[in-house]
């Protein structure tokens, strides 16, 4: 990695252009006026009354440096003197800052010839110049400077050939000076204004790398910190964008990290969008040749500029978002009337009329950080609609419209977070808002299942619980209900349907312990009517008697329902 060398050749300048545009300060149409003026005095005034042009700057006071010391130049501001005469015999000949009772930088621009100090012009604003304003000061001290050698030259006793051509090169060294300056003014508003309107119109990453390839004529992209590619502009887009390994991304960011500005990497000129110190994005321009100048460098800086302050948007809106889906969620966890969670959930994106699940997830070694929460968002970014997400201690809470696959995001979060060990717990299906609470509760149920088995790694669906539905503690009469509709609910309803005793056949069965003859005589039947009862037992409830916890689920649910529920139905 190196730094861009400047290009201190400039810009060609290929087309004739109005004078406004040429001289926009006006230096040029000055510097003919002084030197043309023979009269030192006047001279120092007509640069006085053009420092107002350069911008907002006010010329206090100009002196002429005479054999008894300095002389005020009259000038045509009759107020009181706001420059100590004592103070700039006290300059000594150097340039240097004056006290002014309503300006905070003053200061005394010397005007010096081949026999030194000529005179001075004050100048005063409410703050110090920047870079450009110290060049168009500097430029206007030149040109007086040069002026008042040159009339010096016209008296007699000065009249030296030598020393006019010698004035006559500095003119034309400080009028090339002002040409260049002018090309660079031009091409830095030309950066100026084409970015300034990709930003009026809200342009995003796509926008900002056009105009950049326009600017310049090279090859945008831009990528995310990770180096994935986000948007391109110009010619030879490579299919696909080359991966870098993430060891090789950190330590290419370290690097132009300590770089205040764009450095080189390779045919890539990099810069950093980071505002607050934080790395959001990365802008690049490919310049394989190194044909890159001053001004490419400029556009490249702006366009970084744009960027970060767009990036720091989007992220502002998008934690904005994050917060208050949390807070959302989290209300709905806690209870909270329907009206108002369907009204928030609309103004989030969020449909909250359609049917969610609650998953409640667990992973080792990350309660300390937020990097089980980024990696479920990570692993959603590109689900529509997005889920919402909260923690809850060392646990993550997803209130999401997809039911997850049994193993599809355990897996993806374990590649995002590098280990399989976590559990994720799913509740059954939320119709409304009001059962949110309910099914964090299932949620949390499956995952200390979960969690307490064997395999404690993995996802467990409340639906798939089974007997350990009622096993746990503060469980209802609701929730028994529940298990007994599951188990029982179609031979329940047959019952009541047809006047017939299917469950109660199937409890005696189960009292006898699965044997005919007791429960032919506890029933007070005939065996084959009991096998004709067990057979329509199978083929109404769709389940297989022969299945262990099939038969243990139906016992216990037999159990419930005649001593817990008292045989109702």
């Amino acid at each position: 990695m190196s730094r861009l060398p400047g290009d201190a050749g400039g810009t060609e300048r290929r087309a004739r252009r109005p004078l406004a545009v040429l001289d926009p300060h006006g230096l040029l149409v000055l510097s003919r006026t002084l030197f043309t003026c023979a009269e030192q005095g006047e001279i120092v005034r007509l640069a006085m009354r053009h420092v107002s042009a350069l911008g907002p700057y006010n010329a206090e006071a100009g002196y002429l440096a005479t054999g008894d010391g300095l002389s005020r130049v009259p000038s045509q501001n009759a107020g009181a003197p706001t420059v100590d005469d004592a103070r700039m015999k006290e300059l000594g000949e150097a340039d240097g800052a004056v006290s002014h009772p309503e300006r905070s930088w003053n200061w005394a621009f010397g005007l010096r010839g081949v026999g030194g100090l000529l005179g001075y012009i004050v100048v005063s604003s409410r703050s110090a110049p920047d870079e450009q304003g110290q060049f168009l000061l500097s430029a206007l001290v030149g040109l007086t400077s040069a002026a008042l050698s040159l009339a010096a030259t016209r008296a007699p006793q000065h009249d030296n050939a030598g020393e006019l051509s010698r004035l006559r090169a500095e003119r034309d060294t400080a009028l090339r000076q002002l040409d260049t300056m002018r090309s660079e003014l031009h091409l830095q508003n030309t950066v100026h204004e084409t970015l300034a309107r990709v930003a009026a119109r809200g342009g995003g990453e796509d926008a900002i790398t056009q105009a950049l390839y326009e600017l310049t004529g090279l090859s945008a992209r831009i990528e995310d910190r990770f180096g994935n590619l986000r948007s391109w502009a110009g010619p030879d887009r490579p299919e696909p964008h080359p991966a870098r390994s993430s060891t090789y991304q950190e330590e290419m960011l370290r690097q132009v990290a300590r770089e205040a500005g764009p450095i080189r990497v390779g045919a890539w000129l990099i810069a950093l969008a980071r505002p607050r110190g934080d790395i959001l994005g990365v802008l690049a321009l490919e310049d394989p040749e190194a044909t890159a100048d001053d001004h490419t460098m400029f556009a490249l800086d702006h366009a970084q500029r744009l960027l970060a302050q767009q990036l720091l948007h989007m992220r502002e809106l998008t934690e904005v978002g994050l917060r208050l889906r949390r807070q959302l969620i989290d209300d709905l966890l806690a209870g909270t009337d329907e009206t108002n969670a369907y009204a928030r959930a609309e103004a989030l994106g969020h449909d909250l009329r359609r049917t969610h699940y609650v998953v409640v997830m667990h992973w080792p070694g990350s309660a300390a950080d937020d990097s089980l929460a980024r990696a479920i968002e990570h692993a959603t970014a590109v689900t529509a609609p997005r889920p919402m997400i909260t923690r809850r201690g060392d646990r993550v809470v997803v209130l999401t419209e997809a039911r997850p696959d049994h193993d599809a995001v355990h897996t993806a979060l374990a590649h995002e977070l590098g280990t399989p060990d976590g559990a994720i717990g799913v509740s059954t299906r939320c119709e409304s808002p009001d059962g949110v609470p309910r099914c964090y509760q299932e949620a949390l149920r499956a995952l200390e299942v979960r969690q307490n088995s064997r395999q404690r790694s993995g996802t467990t669906f409340f639906d798939d619980l089974g007997l350990y539905r009622i096993l746990g503690p503060g469980n209802d009469l609701r929730e028994l209900e529940d298990f007994v509709r599951e188990w029982l609910g179609r031979l329940i309803d047959y019952d009541a349907e047809h006047d017939t005793e299917l469950v109660e056949t199937l409890s005696r069965y189960f009292d006898c312990g699965g044997n005919y003859d007791d429960a032919a005589a506890a029933l007070t039947v005939h065996r084959s009517t009991l096998r004709y009862r067990l057979q329509r037992i199978r083929e109404i409830s769709d389940r297989d008697l022969a299945d262990v916890d099939t038969r243990l689920n139906l016992q216990v649910a037999t159990r419930v329902w005649k001593i817990i529920l008292g045989g109702r139905r």
